[in-house]
């Protein structure tokens, strides 16, 4: 059902009132906006990915995804060119303790080294949280905010009040699938944009970025067809820039949606290389649960395709506080003061969307 746009937010206000679960989110490079406004508060869980609805899933793939069924929900659709917003955002302030903050990521990047130098695994993914005072926070002005400033990532808000409130803008795509055809991609490294894509990467960066390519078309190949595969290519998400490769590939009766993701899921850009260690310092050394952060979300068998993206750049509403989450890909030539500094720009392409720093 398409409906005004002034309905359409009208209509995510009102969902969040009467605590009812729901999700609105764009596709990149598009301008339409759907939303799943489930009609009652049960919490449904995915069992074997061959159910229709919108999907979110934790980091952690021992944990359950949690599913808005397509039978259980109304769905609403909108389109928009331009969304009027207010520039001020005078109710988020940064309130963490940055230097207690630095010491201590840093001191996990050069643990995560050590363990790399020690172990031999590859690559280790290593993440942390900002937190930002939001005493009065705006569902609607933050996520048309991140509409206008992020046209070409997957933008969303979500909502349960069994789990909470998330919304986020993701430049990447876990797993695309229409009919037989599946479309992926490896997405690592990370710089700021300044006005073109014309860049140097560092060896560190294309390292990195042809880890993940090389784990996905190993982890696939052994059991799909492989099509396609791209040259890196430079791509941009807000002010930062990444190194992609789009991965293509044929599915087959006898491999399931379900085993397809798990194939994928937690990929090396979020989690590390070889997956099954980085995932097990990442677990017993990270200060805290990532939950959704690092997982993914999106439409699961809806007309025929599924489409997942990554939960990068995404930050979760508690009762008084907003907390960002950002992460970096460590391996043994990593320096932990500029591991630092990209989290810094990574939290910085949200805060600068959604807050006016003051001096």
């Amino acid at each position: 059902m398409k409906i005004a746009t002034e309905s359409f937010f009208n209509r995510i206000t009102k969902a969040l009132d009467k605590k009812l679960p729901f999700t609105a989110y764009n596709q990149p490079e598009s301008d339409v906006i759907t939303g799943f406004f489930q009609k009652n508060d049960d919490l449904f869980h995915s069992k074997n990915y061959s159910e229709s609805g919108f999907v979110f899933a934790p980091f952690d793939n021992a944990k359950q995804s949690i599913l808005f069924p397509l039978s259980k929900s109304e769905i609403c659709t909108t389109t928009y060119s331009d969304i009027s917003r207010d520039e001020s955002n005078s109710y988020f302030k940064v309130i963490s303790n940055s230097n207690n903050e630095k010491s201590t990521f840093v001191s996990l990047v050069q643990k995560g080294v050590e363990f790399l130098k020690r172990t031999g695994v590859k690559k280790v993914v290593l993440s942390r949280k900002a937190i930002i005072n939001t005493s009065r926070f705006n569902i609607e002005d933050t996520f048309k905010k991140l509409l206008m400033n992020y046209k070409n990532a997957m933008v969303y808000v979500w909502f349960h009040p069994k789990i909470g409130l998330w919304l986020g803008a993701t430049p990447e795509t876990l797993l695309k699938v229409k009919d037989d055809s599946f479309t992926t991609m490896a997405l690592a490294g990370t710089q700021l944009f300044h006005g073109s894509l014309d860049i140097d990467w560092q060896h560190k960066e294309k390292q990195e970025q042809q880890f993940v390519t090389d784990f996905i078309i190993n982890n696939l190949s052994n059991s799909l067809v492989i099509t396609g595969v791209s040259e890196p290519q430079t791509v941009r998400a807000g002010n930062l820039l990444h190194l992609c490769t789009i991965i293509k590939g044929k599915l087959s009766q006898q491999f399931s949606l379900h085993q397809l993701i798990g194939l994928l899921h937690p990929t090396p850009a979020v989690c590390g290389l070889p997956k099954k260690d980085a995932k097990e310092f990442i677990l017993e050394n990270e200060s805290y649960d990532r939950e959704f952060y690092t997982g993914y979300l999106g439409e699961l068998n809806v007309e025929s395709q599924s489409n997942l993206y990554v939960n990068l750049r995404c930050m979760q509403v508690l009762r008084n506080e907003t907390a960002v989450y950002v992460g970096g890909g460590i391996t043994v030539d990593s320096i932990p003061e500029k591991e630092w500094e990209e989290t810094e720009a990574k939290t910085n392409t949200l805060l600068d969307v959604l807050i006016k720093k003051s001096n």
